[in-house]
């Protein structure tokens, strides 16, 4: 299998490399093929601007999603943009790794995100009509793969359950696992998350690194989030509502777009 991590954190010495680092050991010990995108290491572009479009006119106006499916379909997108899209169409797993900071990802690897993400790739892909919207939520360029994130945090585990105070961890992830990975097709693993990562001494180390190897080996097998597919009749067209009925007793918002009769 191959494997590729998107990796962002700015020090090399952390917690989050050395995690990294014993991921790539367990996965390589295993026969698969690893890449690695250290965001921070190659000074990695976040913002989308006019220089990633050099086929715009001098002083066009920038409609970025326009601009972005022109330059996919002419094959100018800028090289480093290019290089991560064939990554992604390399890859059979894609892991993206960071601290979780103000709830999210570092700014770096959003940026990843919207530049890689080229329209006509990852986003904006088949037909519109009366019975589809679009390939997307379970379908377009990226089914057939997997994805799942490794998240550190420093609150408690308690912080993010259902009555922290912080919100269910799966509640503040789904942007990322639903929107970002689930949408242009990825089928999604639960995360793997580790808490309390500021205070924590090298026994607490060794057994989450031991359980992070422990999912490295169980990549293949391990049952995908049951997100619904968009096209698969669950949702009305085109208002993208759920069809009334299908949600578990008791579910709403989020947990609505699960599939409980496949998890």
């Amino acid at each position: 299998m191959n494997v590729l991590i998107v990796f962002a954190h700015p020090d090399p010495r952390s917690l989050n490399a050395a995690l990294r680092d014993e991921a790539v050991r367990e996965l390589e010990a295993n026969g698969h093929e690893v890449r690695i995108s250290d965001l921070y290491r190659m000074e990695w572009k976040a913002t989308v601007d006019h220089d990633d479009f050099p086929d715009l006119p001098s002083g066009g106006r920038l409609r970025v999603a326009q601009a972005s499916r022109e330059a996919f379909a002419a094959g100018s997108l800028t090289a480093d943009v290019a290089g991560e899209i064939e990554k992604l169409r390399w890859a059979d797993t894609v892991i993206l790794q960071f601290p979780l900071w103000w709830f999210s990802m570092p700014a770096i690897l959003k940026g990843w995100i919207e530049r890689v993400y080229a329209c006509g790739f990852a986003y904006g892909v088949g037909e519109h009509s009366d019975r589809r919207w679009g390939d997307r939520y379970g379908e377009g360029n990226l089914a057939g793969r997997r994805a799942m994130l490794v998240v550190t945090a420093g609150g408690w585990e308690s912080h993010y359950g259902e009555r922290g105070i912080n919100g269910p961890i799966e509640d503040l992830l789904f942007p990322i696992t639903h929107g970002m990975l689930h949408y242009p097709g990825f089928e999604v693993l639960p995360a793997f998350v580790a808490y309390r990562v500021d205070r924590m001494d090298e026994a607490g180390f060794r057994r989450t690194a031991s359980d992070l190897r422990a999912r490295m080996r169980a990549l293949a097998e391990t049952p995908p989030i049951p997100y619904r597919h968009q096209n698969g009749g669950d949702y009305l067209i085109p208002s993208m509502e759920l069809r009334p009925g299908l949600e578990a007793d008791g579910d709403r918002g989020i947990r609505m777009h699960l599939d409980r009769s496949r998890g």
